[in-house]
Parts: structure tokens; C-alpha cells; sequence
């Protein structure tokens, strides 16, 4: 389906459904545009943050629903080491490299390599060199839909591969709303891990951890004092973290093979107009963005995150909702 013109390109959007969820993506920054899963009663809500149209997502910061790479999150003064080089990465938040760069895969207009009713696979290449990467490398994400006896699911596939050895940190920057309007105070969250990575200023994490007891084990309630853009990293198990709004009674368990969360409250989010004519602004929607925690390369998780070249790597992460409260 045709969602605007952008510089000349036209911009797609693919539909996708199975049962009563449902959701678009569009070929722009391969970004996630909606979400519709039942409340309670079984009336479809559309839990995800958005725009009508293709220049919001040009000119408007967030990244609403977008894929993030080459790498997403902070890289330190652009420094990325691969061997016994040190590749200069373009800086786009001095001093500092974040998401990918100035034209990162959120700004790039995706090619739709498949698609089925239930499922859509994108497709991008990145030349040797882009943003300061190493490498030629070739991506693909791909997006499924299921239905279980209880749950309604959206799978999202990283994979990747590259002719020279580079990083690599792909992730998707949704902001949800399980009430489906204004702000996630309220909403429940509960964090299955063991510790958060402290950060300066900045984002860069100073090197060590910290316990992360008190984030784990009971729900928080989210009230406006509640305000996090903090990596915490994921002890193993089959659920990793749990959001749920008892306004609709929509629960979320979000599962990854990913060593890392970054849990964004969204306070630094501008007022602005979103889909439907709904107000966005502070605290409108949070992130739960899986990947490498921030600094991979230059950090003890640094290993994790190299794709070596010829050897193709794939990563998942997984969204299951549930209706509750009937």
C-alpha cells in the first residue's frame, strides 16, 4: 500500500494479520507503523506510538517504530575497534556516535524482499564504509505473526552477514502504549534480570554494574517519578520482561536471545500530533529496546556483538500479548 513520497521514492506500507492482531511496516527505516492486538473486551487497540504521515517520521525525532543499526545505542567518540584497527564512525551526537549514525537503517527506505499475509521479510544493504562500518554487510528482518490459544504474537528475526569483519546491534525502537492513549503511568512493568549498566552523562556506561534486585521479581507500578533510560542486562529465561495496562487489560511479555535491555520511559519525547490526531509528548509510550548493552565494542561485551565476515549471525526477539481483568 502506497504511505507517501518521500524525496521522490515512494514509501510502502505492508499490512500483516492472523486471527484478531494485526500489524504495518513501513519500507521507511523498516519501521513498525502499527499494532493491534484485543483488550479485554476484544476490541483491537493499537499499542504502538506513530504517524500519519511519511514526513513526521523524516523530520520528527523518536524513531517511532523504526529498525536501528548499523549499531544501535552509544558508541564512545566514534571509536570502533575491529583487530588492530580503530575505525572512526561518524559522530552524531558529539561526542558521541548513536543508533547507526547521521543516516543510520532508520532513515533508509528498505527493500520488501517477501511477503505473506502473516509475515514480511526486509531487506538492506550497507555498503563498505557506510557511517565509518566496516564491511559490506547484508541485512534482513523479518516480521511473523502467530496466535496461540491465549496469546497473540509478533516475531521479529535479525540476520546479517559481512564481507569483513564489523559490529553489528540491530533493534527496533517501538514505543508502546498497552492503554492505547496517553501516558504509560499506570502501566506495570516487571524485569526479569540480575544488574543495570551505570552511564555518564552521556549514556556511555562507566565499566561497571550494579544490582538490579530492586528492578526485579515484583511489578513496578509506573508513576511520573519512575523515569529510566537504563540498560539492564537479562538473566537467561524464557521471559524477560512484562508490561501490562489494567485500563485494557492488555499484558506483554517481551523474550530475546539478546543480552541486553534498554528501558526508555520516553520523558524526553516532544509534544507533537501522532496517529489519529492523538497528542504525543512525554511519557506517551516506553521502549523496550533489545540488544548489545551501549559500547559493545569498547567494553567487556565487546566480542558479543562482532559479525565476522562470511559468517552469518541471527537474533531474536519476541512480543507476546494477553487479555486479562474479564
Amino acid at each position: 500500500m502506497h504511505f507517501g513520497t518521500l524525496n521522490g521514492k515512494d514509501v510502502t506500507k505492508v499490512e500483516l494479520s492472523k486471527g484478531d492482531i494485526s500489524c504495518s511496516i513501513l519500507d521507511y527505516g523498516c519501521t513498525i507503523h502499527s499494532l493491534e492486538v484485543p483488550d479485554r473486551d476484544g476490541n483491537p487497540v493499537d499499542v504502538v506510538l506513530g504517524y500519519d504521515t511519511i514526513d513526521q517520521y523524516a523530520t520528527l525525532p523518536g524513531r517511532m517504530g523504526a529498525t536501528i543499526g548499523r549499531f544501535a545505542n552509544r558508541i564512545a567518540g566514534g571509536k570502533l575497534p575491529i583487530s588492530v584497527t580503530v575505525h572512526q564512525l561518524s559522530i552524531n551526537r558529539p561526542p558521541n556516535h548513536i543508533h547507526g549514525g547521521n543516516i543510520g537503517f532508520d532513515k533508509r527506505i528498505w527493500e520488501i524482499s517477501e511477503e505473506r499475509s502473516d509475515r514480511a521479510v526486509f531487506s538492506l544493504v550497507s555498503e563498505d564504509g557506510d557511517e565509518g562500518y566496516p564491511g559490506r554487510m547484508e541485512t534482513s528482518v523479518e516480521f511473523q505473526l502467530g496466535v496461540g490459544e491465549l496469546t497473540r504474537i509478533l516475531s521479529i528475526s535479525y540476520s546479517a552477514i559481512s564481507d569483513k569483519d564489523t559490529v553489528w546491534n540491530l533493534t527496533n525502537h517501538s514505543y508502546f502504549n498497552l492503554a492505547g492513549e496517553g501516558t504509560i503511568d499506570g502501566h506495570e512493568v516487571l524485569l526479569n534480570t540480575y544488574k543495570w549498566l551505570p552511564v555518564d552523562k552521556e549514556g556511555i556506561p562507566f565499566g561497571y554494574l550494579e544490582d538490579a534486585s530492586e528492578h526485579t521479581g515484583k511489578p513496578v507500578v509506573l508513576g511520573a517519578e519512575d523515569r529510566y533510560d537504563t540498560c539492564f542486562i537479562l538473566e537467561r529465561g524464557d521471559a524477560h520482561a512484562w508490561c501490562a495496562s489494567k485500563k485494557t487489560g492488555i499484558g506483554m511479555t517481551v523474550i530475546t536471545d539478546m543480552p541486553a535491555l534498554q528501558l526508555y520511559t520516553g520523558d524526553g519525547l516532544r509534544d507533537t500530533v501522532g496517529k489519529g490526531g492523538k497528542p504525543i509528548g512525554k511519557r506517551s509510550g516506553i521502549c523496550f529496546e533489545t540488544e548489545f548493552p551501549p559500547d559493545s565494542p569498547n567494553n567487556r561485551y565487546g566480542k558479543l556483538c562482532v559479525l565476522e565476515a562470511g559468517k552469518r549471525r541471527t537474533l531474536h526477539t519476541t512480543f507476546r500479548f494477553i487479555s486479562f481483568g474479564r
